[in-house]
């Protein structure tokens, strides 16, 4: 039988039972963070709970364990004076998640999915998650729920202005998915976010406070009746492949004590 057992609630003389039987370990991980006056406080917990919940539930899904969610992690700058969010420093929160994982996988789970909600835990997570592989043999799978849908499907739910900002239409189409009681679409007027720079290079641009900015930004009107069952359908089934991808694939060999190992003959 699939699905997810819910480790909080598994007693001392059960979990050896549960760990043996389990095909991996779920963590989601969010923040606390102000997403506007439209949204909770606990915006990014509720998707990454949600998701993490939401795609065990389809049918001949994977056995796992879902672990209690990382509540508190560093916030940027841009969202840390808004009211309610609570910020942790970046190297308090990488020690915290190098400790949890690192926790997890002594527990005897050799594969561990972590579901993120919070876009600035990403570099984090996976710092993280690097310092544990090179410990401990463990594959580490880091998902985040914004990424599960693409810029040209969210085009499609909601038209051609920017809907992927931070509190805009698409995380408040992802919140009604899971918590429609949580959200206030009136309290909120429209924000357009500000211009992507006119160039097609990739880049990371971090600012103080961008202008406009009022701790969100997004076009908070482009919300329809329909759209927080689709991109929880969407995101829930997405995140089903990519498991199911990566249980198929091999698990890694033990990492190795040399740090400079031989792979080959000599040149000679």
């Amino acid at each position: 039988m699939g699905g997810l057992i819910d480790a909080t609630r598994v007693t001392g003389a059960a979990w050896p039972g549960v760990v043996a039987e389990a095909d991996f370990a779920v963590l989601p991980v969010g923040a606390f963070e102000w997403h506007g006056p439209h949204l909770p406080l606990g915006t990014d917990l509720l998707l990454a709970e949600g998701f993490a919940r939401a795609w065990a539930e389809t049918s001949g899904a994977p056995r796992g364990v879902l672990y209690p969610a990382v509540a508190y992690t560093a916030v940027p700058g841009q969202t840390r004076p808004w009211p309610g969010t609570i910020g942790v420093r970046p190297e308090v929160a990488l020690s915290y998640l190098c400790d949890v994982l690192e926790g997890i996988v002594a527990a005897g789970f050799v594969r561990v999915l972590v579901v993120n909600g919070h876009d600035a835990n990403m570099s984090i997570v996976r710092a993280a998650m690097e310092w544990v592989s090179g410990r401990r043999r463990c594959s580490l799978l880091l998902a985040n729920w914004f990424q599960l849908i693409t810029p040209e499907e969210t085009t499609e739910l909601f038209g051609a202005l920017p809907s992927r900002g931070h509190g805009g239409a698409y995380e408040t189409s992802g919140v009604l998915g899971f918590a429609p009681d949580a959200v206030d679409l009136a309290a909120a007027r429209d924000l357009p976010p500000r211009p992507k720079l006119p160039t097609p290079s990739p880049y990371v641009l971090v600012e103080s406070r961008p202008t406009p900015w009022e701790g969100w930004s997004g076009h908070v009107s482009l919300v329809a009746d329909g759209a927080g069952p689709r991109v929880r359908e969407l995101g829930e089934r997405r995140l089903r492949e990519l498991v199911d991808a990566w249980l198929a694939a091999p698990l890694p060999d033990a990492p190795g004590t040399d740090p400079h190992p031989v792979t080959g003959e000599a040149d000679g």
